[in-house]
């Protein structure tokens, strides 16, 4: 029941494409990422995914559409849609999605982490 202050956990990594943990709620985890550049294609067979903006601005890919998301705005992707963020210069992200949730949807990629380290 401790607050968290998203700054303070923002500043203590630096990695990109590397989801932190920072809370759970109810099955769910809340992250930190730092994203830039591209991410793998991927979906989530079980899981939705929300994306909320803290800084910078990320383009989520679709494979019939792009859409910019903003400092402030959020994106949800719902199971089972193929999906690719992209960032032209480094934003940082709060993720919300199941605790069972694999962040490139099993997808073969050096930046595939097993489980979100808890910061």
């Amino acid at each position: 029941m401790d607050k968290v202050n998203i700054a303070k956990k923002l500043a203590a990594f630096d990695a990109q494409w590397t989801p932190h943990e920072i809370a759970r709620l109810d099955g769910y985890q809340i992250k930190l990422a730092k994203i830039e550049g591209d991410f793998v294609w991927h979906s989530h067979a079980d899981e939705d995914e929300l994306f909320f903006v803290l800084d910078g601005r990320f383009r989520m890919d679709y494979r019939d559409r792009q859409e910019w998301v903003e400092a402030g705005e959020l994106v949800v992707v719902p199971k089972g849609v193929e999906h690719k963020p992209y960032a032209e210069a480094e934003c940082s992200i709060m993720l919300i999605e199941k605790a069972s949730a694999d962040h490139t949807g099993g997808v073969d990629d050096p930046r595939r982490q097993e489980t979100a380290k808890r910061i």
